[in-house]
């Protein structure tokens, strides 16, 4: 179990330390993000959770604190979705080489019909980034029939490029993992991701479709023209929104804290609190690079430090993590034994604001560099 302590039992400068967390007040003084919550763990200790800034950019909006839920956009494609191939793989229900049209039928003789689990996991199945699935949806459709469609949908899409040719990361693929891991379950991916994660690792901030008892502490996104609202409880994804909010790309809202403990469960090789997910060599198999497409740094489900990355320049090349578009991220590097969690909503109250691509970076950077029992040095490019 996660604990806290202070830096220095974890080998850090204390006043370094100090110095990286500030780079987030800062950020949100020059307006990068109304708020976060920035979390460090080392050695399975938590050695700093500063919270910065307020919900909104109102004077009068709640203080961010570490208890804060934050919509998790993409986090949700490693926290649920990979995690349950993870365990799927590793019982044999799923077979990584297996051409998706195997699981899905209707996918047989179209584009993507012959993309195999792998290359949906790793981005190189060719598909393309996305599509805005939701404005042919709409609100309020049943989500076994917007299922349905999304899946009809796919596969009458052109891949962008032939497979294994080039990375190309998408949502598309992402989806249909989800929709071959219902239907093998016979269950919907809420409940799956429920009962075989969250609970099991004892995650209670963490879920799809929070209660709406929970909303002063969320962090609200970015006004949608589509919806005529802005996103509060609610998740910031349009074609999630419009799946009803549960989908295996996006739709998971969380803590700093628990996306930390699930960190820690994929940082001791799949087991946390007493419970294991999956064994310590299917979490090295998912998280190292996957080496489908020449000079990709994408893992099964995972990417990995490329130049530049979101981890900066001093996180190993053993490193995984993901980000996501709400303005989330999640790097773990086995070798430093190092999680660091940085939850905002950047894109409140516009996606506009990209500042955070260079927060990211430099966030990672300073807490590095503030390790001070470990010889560190720039990674080497990849």
């Amino acid at each position: 179990m996660l604990r806290n302590a202070p830096p220095a039992a974890a080998g850090f400068d204390p006043e370094r330390l100090q110095q990286a967390a500030a780079l987030l007040e800062k950020a949100v003084a020059e307006g990068v993000t109304p708020g976060g919550v920035l979390l460090v763990a080392r050695r399975g200790a938590i050695v700093l959770e500063r919270a910065a800034g307020r919900l909104t950019w109102e004077d009068d909006a709640p203080a961010v604190t570490p208890s804060t839920i934050y919509d998790l956009a993409s986090l949700t494609k490693v926290i649920a979705t990979t995690t349950l191939m993870m365990r799927r793989v590793e019982s044999g229900a799923l077979d990584l080489d297996a051409i998706a049209a195997a699981y899905l039928p209707e996918l047989k003789g179209r584009p993507v019909g012959n993309a195999t689990l792998r290359d949906l996991l790793a981005h190189s199945s060719g598909l393309p980034c996305c599509s805005e699935l939701f404005r042919e949806l709409g609100e309020g459709l049943g989500r076994d029939e917007a299922r349905r469609r999304y899946v009809e949908h796919i596969a009458a899409t052109e891949m962008e490029v032939g497979a294994r040719e080039r990375a190309i990361y998408s949502d598309l693929g992402v989806l249909l993992l989800g929709e071959i891991l219902e239907r093998r379950a016979g269950r919907p991916l809420d409940d799956l991701v429920q009962e075989e994660i969250l609970d099991p690792l004892g995650l209670r901030d963490t879920g799809y479709l929070p209660d709406p008892a929970l909303r002063d502490r969320i962090a609200p996104t970015e006004p949608d023209d589509w919806r005529g609202r802005l996103p509060h409880g609610e998740v910031h994804d349009e074609n999630t929104h419009a799946l009803g909010g549960v989908a295996p790309h996006a739709g998971l809202f969380g803590t700093a804290r628990d996306v930390a403990a699930f960190a820690q469960a994929m940082l001791n090789g799949g087991v946390y609190a007493g419970h294991r997910l999956a064994s310590a060599e299917t979490v090295a198999l998912f998280t190292r690079r996957a080496e489908l497409v020449a000079g990709s740094s994408r893992a099964l489900g995972w990417d990995t430090p490329s130049d530049p990355s979101s981890a900066g320049r001093y996180f190993s090349a053993r490193s995984y993590g993901h980000t996501g578009f709400t303005g989330t991220s999640l790097w773990i590097d086995p070798e430093l034994e190092l999680i660091v969690v940085l939850l905002t909503n950047r894109v409140h109250p516009t996606r506009d604001n990209i500042a955070i691509r260079r927060l990211r970076p430099a966030i990672h950077d300073a807490i590095v560099l503030a390790i001070d029992d470990a010889i560190v040095k720039p990674r080497d490019s990849a």
